[in-house]
This record gives C-alpha cells, sequence and structure tokens, in this order.
C-alpha cells in the first residue's frame, strides 16, 4: 500500500509541476496596495525563463507634508494552477528616499522583501493578480516588519 501511494504521490508531483506556464513574455500595469503610506504602484514584468520572472515595482507619493519614492524588484517563481490560474512566490529587496517637507527632514529607506500571490490570466492580454509582499525596512522612518497587499492589472505583450 505504501509503494502505491508513493508512486501516486510522484505522478501527482510530476504532472503538476510539468504543466505548461503561461507567462508573457512582459507586462506593464499598475499594482494598487497600501505601500505602507505610498499608495500605488507601477509595475512591470519580465519573464526570464518559462517559470521565473523579474517584477519591478515604483511607487511615489506627492502630498503638501510629503515627498517619497520607492523601487522594488522581486525575482518570482511561477506555478500553474491549471484553468489560467497560477501562484507565485519570490523574494528581493528595494531602496527608496522619504522626505518630511514641514521639518526639511530626508531619508533613504533600504528594505527586503518577500511576494506570495494569485493570477489570473484573461483571454485578452490582461493580467489580474492579489499578492501579499511582506518588507522588513532598515531605518528610522521605515524600520522592522510592513506588510502590503495588492491588487495588481497588467496588460501583457
Amino acid at each position: 500500500m505504501k509503494k502505491i501511494l508513493f508512486s501516486l504521490a510522484i505522478a501527482l508531483t510530476a504532472t503538476l509541476t510539468i504543466q505548461a506556464q503561461d507567462i508573457s513574455e512582459n507586462a506593464i500595469g499598475v499594482r494598487f496596495g497600501s505601500n505602507d503610506g505610498l499608495g500605488g504602484e507601477i509595475s512591470y514584468q519580465r519573464k526570464l525563463s518559462n517559470e521565473n520572472r523579474l517584477e519591478i515595482d515604483l511607487g511615489w507619493r506627492n502630498n503638501s507634508n510629503t515627498d517619497a519614492y520607492k523601487l522594488a524588484g522581486i525575482y518570482q517563481w511561477v506555478w500553474s494552477l491549471g484553468n489560467q490560474f497560477n501562484w507565485y512566490a519570490g523574494f528581493g529587496g528595494g531602496v527608496g528616499n522619504w522626505k518630511n517637507k514641514t521639518v526639511d527632514e530626508s531619508q533613504t529607506l533600504l528594505f527586503v522583501a518577500g511576494n506570495v500571490g494569485v493570477e489570473f490570466n484573461l483571454d485578452i492580454p490582461l493580467l489580474i493578480s492579489l499578492d501579499y509582499r511582506p518588507e522588513i525596512g532598515f531605518n528610522k522612518i521605515y524600520d522592522g516588519l510592513n506588510s502590503d497587499i495588492a491588487l495588481g492589472l497588467r496588460y501583457q505583450f
């Protein structure tokens, strides 16, 4: 019985890993999330292989009290869930700057990040995703664990 279960587990694993990925060569769009006060982001994804891609996101904020930007780069692994659904996970980091206009103080942001999410690849060239990105910052303004949950809409080409 153990041999049969083991054989079934191996067959299932092979089937899941053999499924073809449907990752577009390029995708550009927006990522709507809290981004810890920086609001939405412009997002670009570039296919590196059938299972991997690079995502680069630029978030910014400009109001009467604050000028800020944050650039994140995430290396991702993508797995098919079937029926145009994928899930992905990755890691990376980023840099940014936060300037408080009221006291004329500016700080550079440095952080490492993880990423996990699901995406739906529509029949039209639109990719919809929902992901979670924990980030660990290394300065006074952006220190410790910061989290971001975001909805992404990207045009694929």
